[in-house]
């Protein structure tokens, strides 16, 4: 599968947040990721699921026996499925627009699952969605990645253990702003 087909695969808000439940290695059948994601109908998840597999983006990790049915497992056939730099830099101000509304669709239906999970505790769970207006230059802000990814990086390593909650990290960064305002006239 080329580039383009992938990116186009990866763009629905369904697919990421079926690709969010399977990160840190996890194996789950479409019953567990209905589970997890009770807003998806059973047609709309295994047309997906489908979609994924066919595009090689899962696999099938297993299969049983469940009544009369075969279920399988999937996972995802590599840890992390990304869009790479040089889809990214090929990509139309369109293809950005789209890929934004997919990822706060996904964004926003991963946060109403949680709230609708019946004992969601949004201060206990440290829920934050704050947004901040900061002034940088190129340099600054490139600095700013960098350290957000040394930082964030290790821990994309971690996998699903006891005493751990899987939780959706979503930095958003874009210039505001065309150029800095001219200071005040004195």
């Amino acid at each position: 599968m080329d580039t383009e087909d992938t990116v186009e695969l990866l763009l629905h808000p369904v697919r990421l947040r079926i690709i969010h439940a399977m990160s840190g290695g996890r194996a789950l059948t479409t019953t567990q990721l209905r589970a997890r994601m009770p807003d998806v109908s059973k047609a709309t998840m295994y047309r997906h699921v489908g979609l994924l597999a066919d595009g090689g983006v899962l696999e099938v990790d297993g299969e049983q026996r469940v009544g009369g049915t075969i279920e399988r497992r999937y996972r995802l056939r590599q840890p992390r499925p990304v869009i790479d730099a040089e889809a990214a830099a090929s990509a139309s101000l369109e293809d950005y627009r789209r890929a934004f509304a997919v990822a706060m669709a996904a964004l926003l239906g991963e946060f109403n699952a949680y709230l609708d999970r019946g004992y969601a505790d949004p201060a206990a769970d440290a829920v934050g969605f704050l947004q901040l207006s900061l002034w940088l230059s190129p340099d600054e802000r490139d600095a700013l990645i960098g350290e957000m990814r040394n930082v964030i990086a290790p821990r994309l390593k971690n996998g699903p253990a006891a005493g751990r909650r899987q939780h959706l990290l979503s930095p958003i960064l874009f210039p505001i702003e065309d150029s800095p305002p001219q200071p005040p006239r004195k």
